[in-house]
């Protein structure tokens, strides 16, 4: 006898025991789990208790003179879970009862007759022609469930880890561009300094591509070099090279039907960029070691900081690459062309870290100091004012950080150029902002912990005009 399989239960109600008796030996050397009930009223408690683990009904309609009608009990049924499918067995002669069933919701109608074995066997043959359809039809409904919790869950990361922030003119032009090119097949150059947001862009445009519910893959390429580089791409084969114990899948493979995004490109030396050029063109390679040929279907995005026009000129960056990359550019703005993102961004940013520090919702930022903020040249564009926001709020307690804080924070020794007095004069500019940051605003605290008297710190106080650069 089959195995039984209990996710695909059987219930027959007939008042008929040759008819049970055979229909379940049939079913059961098949593998079904089956239940019976000989009359309406039991098989609807049967039906209710068991409902949610049947796959199948088998229903006589009729049940003789006096007893309940198998319709109602088909209705009852209905009513009670419609998405358990019912089989109609009806005798010879009951088309009409038939043609009702179906449109009272039964999957289909089956004429028995008790003498004729063959047209059982025909019977049962139908059944299992219809209970391999609803095993279908419950799988693919299973993948819909499990694809919409997929879906769901990249929705709710990609909210959770990419959140972009911003109503900038120039934010929202660069939103614009991404989304407009999501859906588009091809390669995407995203350009920006340091720190702009270029893998939340990248993120974006794989979350809103029809590659949304397959794997967003990043590798940083500056993070690796040499055979380590080829290996982290491609992957390789047991015994490559010393140490490789086992077989790698590499990003492109792990990208397979999704995303990979290329951070730091212009960092990818020379012979491994004619590697990715052809990945891009054909996108088959081999593992490191190995001879198969891999086949994948990957969307790059890349992503850079570096000057690719003057490392073109200097034969450090390949132009068929680059022309292959840059299908789409998009440029990212530096933090300090779209200041007036900046208290959102502080905002943002200051309920990101309630969620890891909940005491920090005592705090908020003074209107002065969200302007001090905005005053700020920004180098480091918003992963710098990240730390500093993050910074300044576990700083104190006092229920809003002030200008003065956010001043001492910032500086400015960071705008660099210069010859070797500029130079000099930042780095005592940052030492006195750094001391009296670590003195509370105190300037004798500050001397002291400069190791200057009173007198020389003042004097380097008003040098510098601390007190303007603080908002005092």
């Amino acid at each position: 006898m089959a195995k039984k399989n209990d996710s695909q239960r059987i219930l027959i109600v007939d008042d008929q025991p040759e008819v049970r008796d055979y229909v379940r030996k049939v079913l059961e050397e098949r593998g079904y789990d089956v239940l019976e009930a000989a009359d309406p009223p039991n098989g609807l408690k049967v039906f209710k208790k068991e409902g949610d683990t049947l796959a199948l009904v088998i229903l006589d309609l009729d049940f003789g003179a006096g007893a309940p009608s198998g319709l109602q009990l088909l209705e009852d049924m209905k009513k009670a879970n419609e998405a358990v499918p019912v089989l109609i067995l009806t005798g010879k002669g009951s088309a009409a009862s038939g043609a009702e069933a179906l449109r009272l919701g039964a999957a289909d109608v089956l004429e028995k007759d008790l003498y004729i074995e063959e047209t059982l066997d025909a019977s049962v043959e139908k059944i299992q022609r219809l209970m391999a359809v609803v095993e279908e039809n419950r799988r693919l409904a299973a993948e819909n469930v499990a694809l919409r919790k997929q879906v769901d869950y990249y929705a709710q990361e990609f909210r959770r880890r990419y959140t972009m922030v911003g109503e900038s003119k120039s934010f929202m032009r660069t939103i614009e561009e991404a989304r407009r090119v999501a859906d588009v097949p091809r390669p995407v150059l995203i350009r920006g300094e340091r720190g702009t947001g270029k893998e939340l862009v990248a993120a974006l445009i794989h979350y809103h591509s029809q590659r949304h519910d397959h794997p967003f893959v990043t590798v940083n390429c500056a993070a690796f070099h040499g055979n380590l580089l080829e290996s982290e791409m491609f992957g390789h084969e047991k015994g490559a090279f010393t140490g490789a114990d086992k077989r790698k899948v590499g990003r492109f493979e792990l990208a397979h039907e999704g995303t990979l995004f290329l951070d730091e490109v212009g960092n990818m030396p020379m012979d491994f960029q004619e590697k990715v050029l052809r990945v891009l063109e054909y996108q088959k390679f081999e593992r490191v070691a190995g001879t198969q040929t891999i086949s994948v279907d990957v969307r790059v995005v890349a992503a850079t900081n570096a000057d690719l026009e003057a490392q073109m000129k200097e034969g450090t960056f390949r132009p068929d690459l680059y022309d292959r990359l840059s299908f789409k550019e998009i440029h990212l703005p530096p933090l300090r062309e779209r200041r007036e993102d900046i208290p959102l961004l502080v905002e943002h940013f200051r309920q990101k870290l309630i969620e890891e520090v909940p005491w920090v919702a005592e705090r908020s930022f003074a209107p002065d100091a969200v302007e001090a903020l905005q005053r700020h040249g920004w180098p480091g564009n918003i992963r710098q004012l990240k730390n500093i926001v993050e910074r300044l709020l576990c700083a104190g307690d006092a229920p809003e950080v002030q200008g003065t804080e956010a001043a001492l924070e910032l500086g400015d020794a960071d705008e660099g150029g210069g010859g070797f007095q500029d130079r000099v004069q930042r780095l005592e500019l940052q030492l006195i902002l750094d001391a009296l940051r670590k003195a509370g605003g105190n300037q004798r605290g500050a001397a002291e912990e400069l190791q200057l008297t009173y007198d020389q710190f003042r004097h380097l106080y008003k040098k510098y005009n601390i007190k303007e650069r603080l908002g005092q």
